[in-house]
């Protein structure tokens, strides 16, 4: 086994040097943590505390990467389902867990995110809420130096799995409900989508424009960044002109239809994500539910599959149609 003795001869730096940047101390020059850098690659040097947890009884130390909505100030009940349902598997298959906020690594480039998994002895990876401007993680799944999972984005490799809902077909699922059970087959639709560059948010729309055109909808795309006050402005911009309005999430479509109440016109709204908010609206919508505690729980799993040898794929869970009631929800 390498050690830091090997990865402090190979750099040509005393052995404290490679623990100064191991431990991210400030006071090293940038090519003296190159020269380490180098060295800790070149040797697949991996640091005794990584070792000791991986040689003891739990098989590996898990890091949650979260993105947390932070467009509104309702409660992030997704993101909470999703720690739940990963901590509740991580302690039944013995994997030591940390939760990691984006906002808390946003500033590293790879170098130096790598280093940061490295000195927190994470073994594994599991991902919740990339999008195609988050580049330095993008780049921490392809560079396969650690067992991945990514919710909800397409990235598949030999260390790197994807969990997920067909997407696609479920937004057809719900806006086709939604429109044949209130107007039938032709329609002039506001679809409000959800984060701009959002690799779900693509998917959808793909889905919406299938829809549109087996159906002969008129479609209008706006974008809503899974805002809720967002989508109440785009509803008093457009409403007026629709006819029905399908919303990418729960918070956006519980945004439309506070909006349309305001406007005292009465137009179909549907959402996504199933969310227990939903119930309090006062007004029943269709929307897709997602088991997000279910999906983490598999992450987990897909994640402690990877840690024991095996390689990455595309794992699509389960999704329904459902019309959420207060009463449903208060059981």
């Amino acid at each position: 086994m390498v050690s830091i003795r090997d990865v402090a001869k190979h750099a040509g730096v005393a052995i404290s040097t490679v623990s100064k940047v191991l431990n991210h101390y400030p006071n090293v020059s940038e090519e003296t943590k190159e020269k380490v850098n180098v060295a800790i690659r070149e040797l697949n040097f991996v640091p005794n505390t990584i070792a000791a947890a991986l040689s003891s009884k739990q098989s590996g130390r898990v890091a949650l990467i979260m993105n947390l909505n932070t467009q509104t100030q309702a409660i992030d009940e997704i993101g909470m389902q999703y720690l739940l349902g990963a901590i509740g598997e991580c302690r039944e298959l013995g994997l030591d867990v940390i939760t990691v906020f984006y906002s808390m690594i946003r500033d590293k480039n790879l170098e130096e995110m790598e280093q940061y998994f490295r000195s927190q002895s994470i073994s594994g990876i599991i991902l919740y809420g990339i999008s195609k401007d988050d580049i330095v993680l993008q780049e921490l799944a392809k560079s396969q130096q650690f067992k991945m999972v990514v919710i909800d984005a397409p990235i598949v490799n030999e260390c790197t799995s994807t969990v997920w809902i067909d997407h696609k077909e479920a937004q057809k699922d719900v806006a086709r409900k939604t429109i044949v059970t209130n107007l039938g087959n032709s329609s002039k639709i506001l679809y409000i989508s959800g984060k701009k560059n959002g690799y779900v948010t693509d998917i959808r729309i793909e889905g919406m424009k299938e829809l549109a055109e087996e159906l002969n909808l008129n479609l209008l795309i706006k974008n809503g960044e899974f805002s809720e006050y967002q989508a109440r402005q785009l509803t008093f911009e457009y409403a007026k002109d629709r006819d029905i309005i399908v919303c990418a999430s729960d918070l956006m479509a519980i945004g439309a239809m506070k909006a349309l109440i305001e406007m005292d016109i009465f137009r179909p709204v549907c959402g996504f994500d199933g969310i227990t908010l939903m119930g309090y609206v006062g007004k029943q919508m269709n929307t897709i539910r997602q088991n997000f505690s279910n999906i983490s729980q598999e992450a987990v799993k897909e994640l402690a599959r990877l840690m024991e040898g095996g390689e990455g794929r595309n794992v699509i869970m389960p999704h329904e149609i459902v019309r959420l009631r207060y009463e449903d929800i208060i059981r």
